[in-house]
């Protein structure tokens, strides 16, 4: 957390841009009673706005201490950092969790966006995942699109964000900056 800090810390020193950043967090940091001083010592320290911080969890670290890991999560959104849960679908996805848990985004594994053009089924679960998701107030981010069809699609129904390897694929960070930097690439 503290290196993802000091990171959008210097993008946003150099011009490279206001966007947020998610990092990755374990059942195992969730469960650890410092996380929350830890995020915020590495936001102060670098002069880091909350906003800017994305704390990205899977369904699987959040049935982890689930009362620990409510009170952790809401203490972080309270202080601003926002929440997402990855690859939602995939684990141990409960509709009940999702009024459960503080979080503010859903990330589809790209399990249901792989065949969403061709597979009938795959459609009709993005489709529900996105309405449900932005019913409850919640973004929602497709992962792994590949394709301008499945871009076409996720646009049709409203999905908030995607990732994939349409936008590119995973880039060193030198790579990542120059990247950023090329004004088409801004996606905002």
């Amino acid at each position: 957390v503290d290196r993802v800090c000091a990171q959008i810390a210097h993008w946003q020193r150099t011009g490279l841009g206001l966007f947020q950043v998610a990092v990755n967090v374990s059942g195992q940091q969730i469960s650890n009673s410092s996380l929350v001083a830890d995020i915020r010592q590495a936001l102060t320290s670098h002069r880091v706005a909350p906003q800017w911080l994305e704390v990205e969890l899977t369904e699987s670290s959040l049935m982890e201490n689930t009362s620990h890991t409510i009170a952790t999560l809401e203490t972080l959104r309270a202080n601003g950092v926002s929440i997402s849960i990855d690859d939602f679908g995939t684990g141990y996805s409960s509709l009940a969790y999702l009024r459960r848990f503080p979080i503010d985004k859903l990330k589809i594994d790209i399990a249901f966006i792989r065949e969403v053009t061709s597979n009938p089924q795959d459609a009709a679960i993005a489709r529900a995942i996105i309405e449900l998701a932005h019913s409850l107030g919640l973004k929602v981010i497709a992962e792994g699109v590949e394709t301008p069809e499945q871009l076409a699609f996720l646009r049709d129904n409203q999905c908030d964000q995607i990732q994939g390897y349409l936008i590119s694929k995973p880039l060193p960070l030198a790579e990542l900056e120059t990247f950023l930097s090329t004004p088409e690439q801004q996606f905002g």
